[in-house]
């Protein structure tokens, strides 16, 4: 569902009608003018169940919007946890009593712009384990300022993650068509999400030497952003495709300060995309997700903001190419989600970060 207000009360109220006891994810964008705190404190009056995030835009069918709020609502859940500070490692993911005859689902709402994204997921799969499907996405704003971000009936939240997990079956599609154009490269120095070097020199005098030799451009601290973009980092994987690393900023050191860990001595591609090969990769990861589920009710696409942001006009080609794709399938579908700092999938098999990458989503009932 798509509410547009900025009145806390009306879009309390109208969720509240909407819900019929149900529990809802709420994806608000950055820039929409509706106070969260009021939000959280009304939502809470009318005993409604919630989680949700600020993030740089939502989906809502085949539109991408800076304005509204998208609901999903989620049948059978079973919990709801917050953790406070995923930043610090001091934190203890609950324990949850899994039947083995049924399938369930995790979402998870995170901080984009906090460190040990990856040891938190990695927390979650150890005591969760395969006994969800996950999907998800980092919370936060396009300028890349920390703030406050994720939300619940706890409270509102920075450096902080909250998953729901629910009775339900679904699918899941993941690509992202970026390409090698350097490495491999040993990332010999890091910390948490903030590469040092790289093959044991200054990491931005590195990934400068590469990215100015193919875009013929000078790359600096300001114009950072607009042109690593272009050029994220691919981490090495045996037998699948590299999982994506989005280098946002540079700082006075001369570190890249990315979306997500990467650890000591991982070996990474520098990587290019061009707009053909990112719209299909979408479209392969729209019929991955089709082709392993029958009947859909609904489906939720996670991209990322700054692969938009590459693609420009272009995006809406990949969106439709997605929506049409679903659409096929269950032409009274509803398909909501966001564009996001940060993929969240347990695509083959394990629980994974990923930046500049399209996780589709189909959910229901077998």
């Amino acid at each position: 569902m798509l509410i547009n207000s900025t009145d806390p009360h009306n879009v309390a109220k109208t969720i509240k009608e909407k819900s019929k006891g149900r529990n809802v994810v709420l994806s608000i964008p950055d820039n929409y003018p509706v106070d969260v705190e009021m939000l959280i404190e009304e939502l809470n009056k009318l005993d409604v169940q919630f989680m949700g995030g600020i993030v740089p835009k939502i989906i809502y069918q085949n539109m991408v919007l800076d304005e509204g709020v998208v609901a999903n609502f989620l049948d059978h859940v079973v919990t709801q946890f917050v953790i406070e500070n995923i930043r610090e490692k001091d934190f203890t993911v609950p324990h949850i009593p899994f039947e083995k005859e049924k399938d369930y689902c995790a979402f998870t709402m995170l901080d984009g712009l906090t460190g040990n994204i990856s040891h938190y997921l990695s927390e979650v799969y150890r005591v969760l384990g395969n006994n969800c499907l996950y999907l998800g996405g980092g919370a936060g704003s396009l300028t890349l300022e920390q703030k406050p971000c994720v939300f619940s009936n706890e409270g509102f939240f920075m450096n902080a993650a909250i998953t729901v997990v629910y009775e339900g079956s679904g699918s899941l599609g993941v690509q992202h068509g970026w390409e090698k154009i350097e490495g491999p490269i040993i990332a010999t120095k890091t910390d948490k999400n903030v590469i040092q070097e790289l093959n044991w020199r200054n990491a931005f005098e590195v990934y400068k030497e590469i990215v100015e030799a193919d875009s013929n451009k000078e790359i600096g601290e300001e114009n950072f952003f607009d042109i690593a973009k272009s050029y994220p980092f691919g981490v090495v994987k045996d037998n699948s495709e590299c999982i994506v690393r989005d280098p946002i900023a540079t700082n006075e050191k001369g570190e890249l300060i990315c979306v997500g860990e990467v650890f000591n001595n991982t070996v990474v591609d520098v990587l290019k995309g061009n707009r053909c090969s990112l719209v299909k990769s979408a479209e392969k990861a729209a019929k991955m997700a089709i082709e392993n589920f029958s009947n859909p009710k609904s489906g939720v696409i996670i991209d990322c903001i700054s692969r938009a942001l590459f693609l420009e006009d272009e995006f809406q080609n990949e969106l439709d190419t997605v929506v049409d794709l679903l659409k096929k399938e269950n032409d009274q579908m509803f398909i909501g989600g966001a564009l996001t700092l940060g993929e969240i999938s347990s695509f083959n098999g394990y629980l994974e970060l990923f930046n500049k990458t399209i996780v589709v989503g189909l959910f229901g009932k077998k």
